[in-house]
């Protein structure tokens, strides 16, 4: 870096090492990172001067990282967390278990949850999330908006998904008739919404993307229109797909194919479509969604929870061409939202998978951060700390009784020692993290409302 670069709004310095995941893989010993604008402006080694700066912080002991991107969840879970009737139930019956619960969210209930979720996000690291709330009770008011209110309260890039389900009991689906909607209705709504909050310019906060909730949730033409009006919009597609055993077991008897040859049959093979879990393709499937750029969103932690025992194929995907990210899935499965406990569980079920010598904690970082960014469409600005990318970075701290002895690798560190909880979170050139706690002085406020709303979610059901 030259010692003329101009002044920054933000300095983060004397990193242990500074982890750029930009195109050459650098890795600055000493390092520091310039943001100006919300976005990164330089970035160097020890041995590069910074510019000067009208903030700075201390990342020593630190490895910084671009911010983890979570690509999969379900926020307004975290109000049914271990909740105990569902807690030992496959896919199927725990969602037949919390879907009259879930039946319950409205508008303080979805802002609450977004609030208390991308916080606790935000505290492991992760400053980009997307959500997919599929939920949209009669008379729960506008739900994607009360979470994007959360949002920018906090200060984290947010991507809510304008989920839906159009098939109840009555249908052959699997929830209560007063968590469905009509197709206008979830299309007309798919609009609005995009609209009211979209915004599809470089260093966007809030972005929309449309997201049936599962092929076997909603009707074969609710998928392609809905497709069909993110063609014509330019927004991003999401579903779940190929998540359990018991999926293809249904779509035979209900589709007569494959759910992944559904997905295909109604339009959604194309790049602007990421999927979630995706735990069983078979190869030419795995083939097929590389060939079509379907990104997908791997939830290790979820899988291993409530998956039925199976391991997405990770390895495979990557091979193909698909682009991978990671998902911390809903706060009533997993039952914790931590990406770096994601990034950390990729890793080892990669290794177990794939063995020894197939997975690093290099890799992992890749999915967390690069991957994300390929699944949200936004390569080359999120997940990067390259000049010209958004300023949103993390500060891992390795220090202490857990990291004695890890002297010759921060980033393998950083994944097999720990836990790891970020010591500032950074999004946009602003702090939302710092030294370890919420900047943000609602916490305490905050985390009693929840409890309140969660107890009214989970009150015995009459």
């Amino acid at each position: 870096m030259s010692a003329a670069a101009p002044s920054a709004d933000l300095l983060v310095r004397d990193a242990e090492l500074v982890a750029t995941l930009d195109d050459q893989r650098r890795e600055l010993a000493g390092g520091w990172v310039a943001v100006t604008d919300g976005f990164v402006t330089a970035a160097g080694a020890a041995h590069e001067p910074p510019p000067p700066a009208a903030r700075t912080i201390s990342a020593a002991g630190c490895l910084v990282t671009p911010g983890l991107i979570n690509t999969h969840h379900h926020i307004y879970q975290n109000l049914t967390r271990a909740h105990r009737p569902a807690t030992n139930a496959s896919l199927f019956g725990w969602l037949t278990t919390l879907y009259p619960l879930w039946s319950r969210l409205d508008e303080e209930a979805a802002f609450v949850s977004a609030w208390i979720g991308l916080a606790e996000l935000a505290l492991g690291g992760c400053t980009t999330s997307t959500d997919h709330l599929y939920v949209h009770p009669r008379g729960g008011g506008d739900l994607i908006s009360a979470e994007i209110t959360a949002a920018r309260e906090l200060g984290v890039r947010f991507h809510p998904t304008r989920g839906s389900m159009s098939l109840s009991e009555k249908d052959g689906g699997l929830p209560p008739d007063s968590v469905v909607q009509d197709d206008d209705e979830i299309l007309a709504d798919s609009e609005r919404l995009v609209g009211l909050h979209h915004d599809p310019n470089p260093g966007a906060m809030v972005r929309i993307a449309l997201a049936p909730c599962s092929p076997f949730s909603v009707t074969a033409e609710l998928m392609a229109r809905t497709a069909e009006l993110a063609e014509r919009l330019d927004v991003r597609l999401h579903t779940h797909l190929a998540e359990d055993p018991d999926e293809d077991t249904y779509a035979a008897e209900h589709l007569g194919k494959r759910t992944i040859e559904h997905f295909f049959d109604v339009g959604w093979g194309t790049d602007r479509t990421w999927v979630a879990h995706c735990i069983y393709p078979n190869p030419a499937e795995i083939d097929r969604l590389g060939a079509a750029g379907v990104g997908v969103a791997h939830c290790p932690s979820s899988n291993m929870m409530i998956g039925g025992g199976g391991i997405a194929p990770v390895k495979q995907f990557r091979a193909a061409g698909v682009p991978v990210g990671l998902g911390c899935d809903g706060s009533a499965s997993t039952d914790s939202a931590s990406l770096w406990m994601e990034a950390r569980n990729c890793l080892l079920l990669g290794r177990m998978k794939e063995g020894p010598a197939a997975w690093s904690a290099r890799d992992a970082l890749e999915v967390a951060t690069l991957g994300g960014a390929a699944c949200l469409g936004r390569t080359g600005e999120l997940g990067t700390l390259a000049v010209g990318a958004v300023g949103d970075l993390v500060a891992w701290p390795l220090e202490g009784v857990a990291f004695a002895g890890a002297i010759t690798d921060p980033i393998e560190a950083w994944l097999r020692c720990g836990p790891v909880t970020a010591r500032h979170t950074v999004i946009a050139g602003r702090t939302v993290v710092e030294n370890g706690l919420l900047v943000s002085p609602r916490v305490e406020e905050l985390i009693g409302w929840h409890r309140r709303v969660a107890a009214r979610i989970q009150a015995p059901l009459s």
